[in-house]
């Protein structure tokens, strides 16, 4: 069998950079160990469920080695394009490459998605995943989940690009656990500078046999296998109420899946900006009055990046007469908040959406951003991100909208957000944040 080309695996259309790459050596040694397992004993590609698979590179190399039925589960809607993208350019989505293009190229695209690739929500899960895989050969190469049943009954082998939160480890061990094959072995994989301890232990709460195995190119396998009985239900979402989030706010209630950013804690940048949405109440409702006289309709706030769904949640309960939306990369995220919003009695009115930068809505459309954009990319220290959130939020402003930005005091962000948005103001500014309002031209 020849080498699986991860070289030409690309992480559009998520962040690109020289020292950003769509696949690492967990994912080579993953995938050979679960296409030497596969082989073995027997196991076919239906009954493999892959989680955390970054941009495609695990997927597609079973996929490549005849694994069939591959089923899926990716949190960022970023890497199920990826994933979808990748496949197409290598041929490996049941179509091959798209015409004229060149090999390791990209295919070409209509409408927002590879040609003959289709990331529609497979039938009943319209208001789950929007952006699930679904391929129409029959048997499909691979299929996208989210982390449910669907994803890991009958699941023999669980192949898992260990995540570098322990609360999203706990949850995807209690859903393998609670849904796959008695005899269900996982192999679970990182970078040995990323390993802990405190990973065997989550991994031990829910398996009778966890066996790490030899470090090689400074990654390494661990294998769970013999899984424990769990509790009737599941222990996610987590659920907390904050009564204090800001001086003249009603309390507000945080719940969380286990890859949600700070879980159900109100992370320190996002009570920075809440705080100062409250004090300056009075400035929201003079935006609010200028918004609806000169754009007739309701007042439209967009959570960009909601993660749990404080900002969106909280702007809700302070903004009755509001519309709000939310959206976010991150499947947990989306769930999350979801949860928040009904918790606290405004999902009547607040649409939580999976999105990556909110490209699925259109320009022009939103009076207010709500901004506290990431300065990570998975493990690596990285300003893309935000920036991309910051363009997209000048995208989506009406003129005279605007978008107030919580963000590390260290990073740049003020110069791209007069660049992208327009005229910028310094609203607070402590030792580790800073908050601004931006008006667009």
């Amino acid at each position: 069998m020849p080498d699986f080309p991860y070289a030409r695996l690309r992480r559009f259309p998520d962040v690109e950079a020289p020292n950003l790459q769509a696949w690492d050596a967990t994912d080579e040694i993953l995938a050979a160990h679960a296409i030497t397992h596969a082989t073995e004993r027997g196991v076919p590609g239906s009954d493999i469920a892959v989680i955390g698979d970054g941009f495609g590179a695990l997927t597609l190399a079973l996929t490549a080695a005849g694994l069939s039925g591959v089923r899926v589960h990716q949190d960022l809607v970023t890497g199920r394009r990826a994933l979808a993208h990748n496949a197409a350019a290598l041929g490996l989505d049941g179509f091959g490459p798209a015409p004229g293009s060149a090999p390791g190229s990209a295919p070409s695209w209509e409408n927002g998605e590879p040609r003959g690739v289709s990331v529609s929500p497979p039938p009943g899960h319209a208001d789950t995943d929007p952006d699930a895989l679904r391929f129409p050969t029959e048997p499909a190469p691979f299929a996208g989940h989210e982390l449910d049943r669907t994803l890991l009954d009958g699941a023999r082998l669980v192949v898992l690009q260990l995540p570098k939160g322990l609360a999203e480890l706990e949850e995807i061990a209690d859903a393998v656990a609670r849904w796959a094959t008695p005899g269900v072995v996982v192999a679970a994989g990182g970078r040995v500078k990323h390993m802990t301890l405190a990973q065997n232990e989550v991994l031990g709460r829910y398996f009778g046999r966890v066996q790490p195995q030899r470090a090689e190119r400074k990654s390494r396998v661990i294998l769970a296998a013999d899984p424990r009985p769990v509790p009737s239900h599941p222990p996610f979402p987590v659920c907390s109420t904050h009564a204090d989030i800001a001086r003249a706010w009603p309390a507000l209630t945080l719940c969380a899946h286990g890859a949600a950013f700070a879980g159900d804690r109100i992370d320190i940048g996002t009570r920075v900006l809440l705080e100062e949405l409250s004090d300056r109440a009075a400035d929201l409702a003079v935006l609010s009055e200028r918004m609806r006289r000169e754009h007739p309709g309701p007042f439209t706030a967009l959570d960009l990046g909601c993660g749990t769904g404080a900002l969106a949640a909280a702007f809700a309960l302070a903004h009755p007469d509001a519309r709000i939306l939310a959206t976010d990369r991150s499947a947990a995220a989306v769930r999350s908040a979801r949860a928040t919003m009904a918790a606290n009695g405004v999902a009547g009115r607040a649409a939580v959406s999976l999105d990556d930068a909110g490209s699925e809505l259109p320009a022009g459309s939103v009076d207010l951003v709500l901004l506290n954009p990431p300065f990570h990319l998975g493990v690596s220290v990285h300003e893309g991100a935000g920036r991309r959130l910051i363009d997209a939020a000048a995208r989506l402003l009406r003129p005279g909208g605007e978008v107030w930005t919580v963000f590390n005091s260290h990073l740049d962000h003020r110069r791209a957000l007069v660049s992208a948005v327009g005229e910028t103001e310094q609203l607070r500014r402590t030792p580790k944040f800073t908050v601004t309002r931006s008006v667009r031209a």
